[in-house]
């Protein structure tokens, strides 16, 4: 079978390349073409286009680099009529990979979506939109099952990659020598990965430094984005940054300042109490207030149904609040309770296989 993936997100790609992995298992004859990053293309097949061309943050940061991202959705509409894949499988990215779940359906290629658009977060009427365009969704948060369930839309729940990602997770046992770490307590930095979101967010992170002598601040970098980037971060504060290593960070970390997305669940699943931060421009915070109608914006939340962690948000993100916040989750009875709660929130999480396999199986089993 000839498969086409679309990953807009380093999260994507990282479940792109686990897919592929698994694909190439149950399909001897799979060949693969893809948006994605270096995680995917290391599994093989060829890379279309690096996502990091269009990875922005927010409404306003889309709409001003929309040329760029009209012109690669142009590129990878025409790359798709030129290959005729078997099927087009999609993952997360809502805004981009929406347009390309029409497209397909309009050019009679099969579509399937890996890791289902946040449409119960905002927007839900847009369950109509995917229900005409998507073949087979895989679902990786449990409560999505129940949310389509209400529009007679039969999704597949997979399990969690990231939970997947995680146990089979083996830390370093030189992370503190060759990252030449003092022999101090962590407290992990988990700014995001895209430069906007990182800018906005580093500023308040270590703002708290001074506050926490018997500690080292670790940043977690992207190798994607350019070091120079970073290193006007690093001699200005006293901190370290380390690329491509976050769980070996999070294995070790005490303590945890973490920017909204994915990397809340992931320290979550580490055990490692954080506080949950977001800030981006006014017009995009205003935008997503209107908008936005789930509860909480942090994973850690929203599957365990509950405030398990603290989220400061736009105004509520500055460095008292934040400090105060950081004191208290370092405190044993803040621990203990974090942790009491992440227990719950794995139990949630546990499936019988990985969702990346389970998703291979469903996939190769509804193309034949």
């Amino acid at each position: 079978m000839k498969y086409y993936l679309i990953a807009g997100e380093r999260s994507g790609d990282l479940h792109g390349s686990n897919l592929i992995k698994e694909l190439k298992i149950e399909d001897s004859n799979a060949s693969f073409r893809f948006m994605g990053g270096e995680l995917m293309q290391k599994e093989g097949g060829h890379l279309v286009e690096n996502y990091s061309k269009i990875s922005f943050m927010g409404f306003f940061e889309v709409i001003t680099h929309l040329p760029d991202v009209l012109k690669t959705l142009k590129k990878i509409k025409n790359d798709i009529l030129q290959n005729k894949p078997d099927v087009v499988i999609l993952i997360d990215f809502a805004g981009f990979n929406m347009r390309i779940a029409k497209f397909c359906k309009e050019h009679h290629i099969k579509v399937f979506y890996y890791i289902s658009p946040k449409i119960w977060a905002w927007n839900t009427k847009r369950v109509h939109k995917i229900i005409k365009y998507v073949d087979k969704m895989f679902c990786i948060l449990p409560f999505e099952k129940e949310f389509y369930k209400k529009y007679n839309y039969k999704v597949d729940y997979v399990g969690n990659p990231i939970f997947d990602a995680i146990n089979k997770f083996v830390p370093n046992p030189d992370f503190f020598k060759i990252n030449k770490l003092e022999d101090k307590p962590i407290i992990a930095v988990l700014p995001g990965s895209r430069i906007g979101e990182i800018e906005n967010m580093l500023i308040y992170m270590l703002s708290i430094i001074p506050s926490f002598p018997e500690h080292q601040f670790v940043v977690a970098g992207v190798s994607s984005l350019p070091k120079e980037f970073y290193d006007n971060f690093e001699h200005r504060n006293n901190i370290k940054i380390i690329y491509e290593q976050t769980y070996d960070l999070l294995s070790r970390a005490e303590v945890a300042v973490v920017t909204s997305g994915t990397a809340t669940l992931e320290t979550a699943l580490f055990n490692v109490p954080q506080v949950v931060c977001y800030k981006t421009s006014l017009l995009s915070y205003l935008i997503g207030r209107a908008v936005i109608k789930v509860p909480y914006i942090s994973l850690v939340n929203l599957i365990g149904e509950k405030k398990i962690v603290s989220e400061l948000i736009q105004e509520e993100y500055n460095p008292k609040i934040l400090l105060e916040h950081i004191k208290y989750i370092n405190s044993i009875e803040g621990k203990a309770q974090i942790q009491k709660d992440y227990i719950q929130l794995k139990e949630k999480l546990t499936t019988e296989f990985s969702a990346s396999k389970t998703t291979a199986k469903f996939i190769v089993n509804y193309l034949k």
